[in-house]
């Protein structure tokens, strides 16, 4: 009778556990429909608007620089924040869906002194859509 109760609130804890880290999927807007969609073109604007008055300069945040592709592909002091081809393991997508654990992770926080607004769906759909298309 223990072993039955043991299995089945091991087999409970577990489904909660999928369902958490599926819901946290559920958060992100989905990816734009968007073809060739490019730093320069389509994302340089987002983040110029977002996050380079933070992100840039000799004292960029988290030593993120969000003003230059390359910049963008480097990462933080911490990591990468681009999953290359798989932008909902990116870092940088949960952190601008709000879909962390972590407040904190929240960008651009909110409030913030810069101006910056959170993104919206269509911005976010961008940023999935330039990732999975190879971060270009």
């Amino acid at each position: 009778m223990n072993l039955t109760k043991f299995t089945l609130a091991a087999m409970a804890a577990a489904f909660t556990v999928t369902l958490a880290a599926s819901g946290a999927d559920t958060k992100l807007p989905p990816a734009s429909d968007k073809k060739d969609v490019t730093y320069a073109t389509d994302i340089k604007p987002i983040f110029d608007a977002n996050c380079v008055k933070c992100h840039s300069g000799d004292r960029a945040k988290a030593r993120l620089h969000m003003d230059t592709l390359e910049g963008a592909l480097k990462g933080t002091k911490a990591g990468k924040i681009v999953t290359v081809g798989d932008s909902a393991k990116s870092f940088i997508v949960k952190s601008i869906s709000h879909a962390t654990g972590e407040r904190d992770e929240w960008m651009p926080p909110t409030p913030n002194k810069a101006g910056a607004k959170t993104l919206t769906p269509q911005e976010i759909g961008l940023v999935r859509a330039w990732i999975d298309q190879g971060a270009k």
